[in-house]
């Protein structure tokens, strides 16, 4: 996605992994902005990877704009089998612009650069009907609350008399 310019955010179990919150994930899952220009180069990315449209709906941007999913199934060698989740809007999430600019961008070991959604906007997109989903939220928090050592914070305020 990078290497074509698209703009995306990694989100779902990858990225729940990312943020320490670790899950076995079978697909790739990535919100894109549904404009034109994007859309194009995402449709090259995906060309790329070989991937095929796996179920309905049709890859559409009206699809997209509903909020549906659109799901791929890649057959490049490189990442045969891989599937990947497209997807635009999501319920009570911020629209694409406004999740971009809140984005969090990593740097793995081997040098690869990967924009995800925000760790906040994270949780949001996981407030689904999933029973699964919750238990993820739960360890997103842990995970997020142990980084930042928010007992040591909260000493802190207290000795700067924020709580009384």
């Amino acid at each position: 996605m990078r290497e074509h310019r698209v703009l995306s955010l990694l989100m779902g179990g990858q990225a729940c992994v990312f943020y320490g919150a670790a899950e076995f994930s079978r697909d790739t899952d990535l919100a894109v902005l549904a404009e034109d220009g994007n859309l194009t180069r995402l449709q090259a990315a995906l060309d790329e990877l070989q991937a095929e449209l796996i179920a309905v709906p049709d890859f559409d941007p009206a699809h997209l704009h509903k909020g549906h999913a659109i799901h791929f199934r890649c057959h490049h060698p490189e990442a045969t089998g891989m599937r990947v989740d497209v997807m635009s809007k999501m319920r009570g999430v911020d629209p694409f612009p406004d999740l971009w600019e809140r984005r969090t961008t990593l740097e793995t070991q081997d040098g690869t650069v990967c924009d995800l959604l925000s760790l906040p906007d994270l949780v949001l997109a996981k407030k689904t009907q999933r029973d699964k989903d919750w238990p993820m939220i739960r360890r997103l928090v842990e995970a997020h609350y142990f980084e930042n050592d928010y007992l040591r914070t909260i000493r802190d305020w207290r000795e700067q008399r924020f709580f009384r």
